[in-house]
């Protein structure tokens, strides 16, 4: 591990480590740090590795450098398809979506949304004449008639499943006691596990899909591989966290500044630099409006919009 590599690792587990305890704790000190922050660190840190490992394999797959869950629709398609469930289930539905027992089906519908998306733009991407700007604009089309679709599926609900639903769609990380956590691990950490493991094929396709294949690499199986391990992870942390933005998009490109494009080095740095970001985020969202809390989807978008100008200025200059 290179040094560079091992100060963002530090800094991630350095800002994971801290998020706990940031705001104070108050009169009810063991109560708040365990039943409160500790899950909801945890679940920071798992949808923010999962995006960011996500992110990191669909610029790769998509040959895209703004490929991303956000960008290529797989979290509006996710968000899409629990906004379904949870419209047509009713306001008891939406109350098990924090419940052991309602996770599943309101995962199960996200998941169909985000796999319908993700396969819809891998099929444009794998036409012959397919530019990066074809699927770019294919995935900014989807994203935004998914999510026309989702605001009109937030106003069919009653008023109190509608203010429920608009407020979980700025992304939220609230917990109380560690089921999120086991809702999400048996999702977060296998397709982590997958992701990781295909670091060499990923890394043959940086020189295009005939290349990969002149070194054994079986791309269509690597890109139903994580095109659908991807779609799962980010549907179970859209179904419970709501969408955040951003992160699959940013934390790729900020670790490509600092340890370079390979992605040997790059995929098993994401899931920990995306947690570490996610729980910063956290952090600020708890600590920028004093008395009150920011929803971190907000924060999110607010750091990344402009971390994505400055992306792109510099890419140019």
């Amino acid at each position: 591990m290179t040094l560079r590599a091992a100060l963002v690792l530090l800094a991630s587990l350095a800002a994971i480590a801290a998020a706990p305890w940031a705001g104070g704790l108050g009169d009810a000190a063991s109560f708040v740090l365990w039943e409160l922050r500790v899950p909801r660190v945890l679940v920071a840190a798992l949808a923010g590795g999962t995006l960011a490992l996500v992110g990191v394999c669909y610029q790769t797959v998509f040959a895209n450098p703004l490929a991303s869950p956000d960008t290529v629709g797989t979290s509006a398609g996710a968000t899409l398809g629990a906004l379904c469930a949870v419209t047509f289930g009713g306001w008891a539905g939406w109350q098990g979506v924090g419940d052991a027992s309602g996770l599943p089906v309101v995962t199960l519908a996200a998941f169909a949304g985000a796999l319908l998306i993700s396969l819809a733009i891998s099929g444009i991407a794998a036409r012959r004449g397919a530019s990066v700007n074809d699927v770019l604009l294919a995935g900014i089309a989807m994203t935004l008639a998914t999510g026309a679709l989702s605001t009109g599926l937030q106003f069919t609900a009653d008023e109190t499943a509608m203010v429920a639903a608009a407020r979980w769609s700025l992304g939220h990380l609230p917990q109380v006691g560690y089921r999120g956590v086991l809702a999400l691990l048996p999702f977060a950490l296998p397709v982590w596990v997958l992701l990781v493991w295909q670091a060499r094929a990923l890394d043959a396709l940086l020189g295009g899909e005939a290349r990969a294949w002149s070194q054994g690499v079986d791309t269509h199986r690597v890109r139903a591989l994580v095109l659908g391990g991807g779609a799962l992870a980010v549907a179970a942390c859209v179904a419970w966290c709501g969408p955040i933005a951003f992160v699959g998009l940013i934390v790729p490109h900020l670790l490509r500044l600092g340890v370079g494009a390979s992605r040997r080095v790059l995929l098993p740095l994401a899931a920990p630099a995306g947690a570490g970001f996610l729980a910063a985020c956290d952090m600020a969202a708890r600590l920028v409006v004093p008395g009150r809390e920011v929803p971190v989807g907000v924060i999110t978008a607010g750091l990344g919009a402009p971390l994505l100008v400055w992306l792109i200025a510099r890419r140019r200059a």
